[in-house]
């Protein structure tokens, strides 16, 4: 149980340079930017594709064989651009930061439908940079953290790229909804507090066989809207169902907004610890 529970001073500590994930010894780091991550057919097609289905591809540059976060912004599926986090640079690892389609644009599944798109991106180009597509993450913070969720959980949006969801790594949503989404609800006219299980929550897919599933919330008493609650309760379902590799930390004294900055060491030490298992 106590390893559920992160002090906020030790988590801060674990974000010191010895994080580094390929090499402690000074590396060329470069950034793509707004790479269009859904065909040419599609933005031609639709304006609002051209506008936000792209993503920034942060990697360090000679280094062969790293590892990839796919990392997706928050904002309640309303709001939100793409940004290489400042705690993930310079850590001997390659950053996709996406941006995907937003209500009221465009309405469920179209937002998820692009985080697969961009995954499977990541998926049929990292080798052309030096990255190990075995070595594929998935993050995000929020509504990024949900559709983190949605997309290891359920296999059927990367199955339409060809990928099989059990492929990535590792899923580590930071205080994402694992029941229906509120904008998803909100489209339903549903209101935030009437919870709804259905194929929109991840709970709903909770399954056996997913990838690593390291899940990270703030304060059960700040949190927004028993987002702690949520998580926690589909990590007890991993568990029920046989997932061995389902674990979750509560960041002790910080609210939705703030829980990102210490979560993100946590993110670090997660990805050294399964890529240690795969070694």
């Amino acid at each position: 149980m106590k390893r559920r529970f992160f002090l906020a001073f030790l988590l801060l500590q674990l974000a010191v340079g010895s994080l580094a994930l390929v090499s402690a010894a000074p590396q060329d780091y470069r950034t793509e930017e707004n790479i269009l991550y859904r065909s040419e057919a599609d933005a031609t097609d639709d304006a609002y594709v051209t506008e936000r289905c792209r993503l920034d591809l942060y990697y360090p540059a000679g280094q062969e064989g790293f590892a990839t976060v796919v990392w997706f912004h928050g904002g309640g599926l309303k709001a939100g651009n793409k940004s290489i986090p400042a705690a993930l640079r310079d850590k001997g690892i390659a950053i996709a930061a996406a941006n995907y389609r937003l209500h009221p644009q465009v309405k469920s599944p179209l937002y998820v439908q692009d985080a697969a798109a961009a995954v499977a991106w990541v998926f049929n180009h990292i080798e052309e940079y030096g990255g190990d597509p075995a070595r594929i993450f998935v993050s995000g913070h929020s509504a990024g953290g949900y559709l983190t969720s949605m997309l290891g959980l359920d296999k059927g949006y990367l199955a339409e790229h060809g990928i099989d969801a059990d492929q990535i790594a590792g899923l580590i949503p930071f205080s994402g909804h694992t029941i229906t989404h509120f904008t998803v609800r909100t489209e339903r006219g549903i209101p935030d507090y009437q919870a709804v299980v259905d194929e929109m929550a991840p709970l709903y897919h909770v399954r056996k066989d997913a990838p690593p599933l390291v899940l990270i919330t703030g304060d059960r008493n700040l949190e927004m809207l028993g987002r702690y609650e949520e998580n926690l309760y589909l990590w007890r379902m991993m568990q029920v169902a046989g997932h061995e590799q389902t674990s979750i930390y509560e960041i002790q004294g910080y609210n939705h907004g703030g829980m990102a900055k210490p979560a993100f060491p946590i993110l670090l030490k997660a990805v050294r610890r399964i890529l240690g298992s795969q070694d």
